[in-house]
């Protein structure tokens, strides 16, 4: 039986070490590769979708950007309100022409200010006390009468009518080169209206109200009358109050004087202004007593 058991064995393949000879190594299987990652599913219909980023939300939501029509209109205005501020603070900065006068300066205005409004009061004072004349005298067919010559012979003056004198300035403009424009001399004439000139004359050419100037060759033109330098201003007034009207900072004098203009104000006792205007008739207008 052993013996039988024995030679039905395969020395090679034997369990057992001390049979057949040595054992066969059995060969270490390979590495396994590593799986590379499967790819994220899409979301089917019904599930979550997967959650973004701090970054993909940022820009998913700054782009596309969505402008509300509220959002519109509040930019819109915003952007008018800042217009308007800069126009108003450059208008500022370019009309602050008091910005950088001296204090000395300053007084001077605020005093010719005083001096207009204090004419103005006596003006309405003055036609208060003719009301009152007209309403208390005994006689006052007499003193209209008187009133109506009085005023006749200020509306003279005013008209250009009728020769005038009394205290003033004189205003003398060299002007070389040919720089001073009309509307540098009709600055002057405004100048000394609203500083109480009661007759001006321009050269040889009496200045009214519905006065013009305009610029022509080789000069100026007054209401159509050609006048050549230099341009002499004869102005009845109070010399008090019309000669720092033309030397206020940034006023009449300083600005012909940037044209290299040479600029001449004299105070006078006595000016004559005899520089006359024709009297003109209307020629539909009548009086409505007639």
């Amino acid at each position: 039986m052993r013996d039988d058991e024995s030679g039905t064995q395969d020395p090679g393949t034997g369990d057992d070490p001390h049979q057949g000879g040595p054992p066969r190594r059995q060969p270490l299987p390979d590495a396994a590769p590593e799986p590379e990652p499967a790819p994220e599913p899409a979301p089917e219909s019904g599930q979550a979708p997967a959650e973004l980023t701090g970054r993909q939300r940022l820009v998913k939501g700054l782009w596309p950007p969505r402008v509300t029509r509220a959002q519109l209109t509040v930019a819109v205005l915003l952007f008018v309100l800042g217009l308007g501020l800069a126009i108003q603070v450059r208008s500022t900065n370019d009309t602050g022409a008091l910005r950088g006068a001296r204090q000395d300066d300053l007084v001077r205005i605020l005093d010719e200010l005083d001096d207009r409004t204090e004419r103005l009061e006596d003006e309405k004072q003055r036609l208060e006390d003719q009301r009152t004349e007209l309403e208390n005298s005994s006689d006052q067919a007499e003193e209209a009468r008187r009133q109506t010559v009085e005023k006749e012979r200020q509306l003279g003056i005013l008209a250009g009518n009728v020769a005038a004198t009394g205290p003033g300035i004189t205003l003398t403009v060299q002007d070389p080169g040919g720089t001073v424009r009309a509307d540098m001399l009709l600055d002057a004439v405004q100048e000394l209206r609203a500083a109480g000139a009661e007759a001006i004359q321009v050269n040889d050419v009496r200045v009214v109200a519905g006065t013009y100037l305009s610029d022509g060759s080789g000069g100026v033109n007054v209401d159509g009358n050609k006048i050549t330098r230099p341009y002499r201003f004869k102005v009845i007034g109070n010399p008090q109050d019309l000669e720092p009207a033309l030397n206020i900072p940034g006023g009449v004098v300083q600005t012909l004087e940037k044209e290299q203009a040479t600029v001449v104000v004299t105070r006078e006792e006595k000016i004559v202004v005899d520089a006359l205007r024709p009297a003109e008739q209307p020629d539909y207008a009548r009086s409505s007593n007639e």
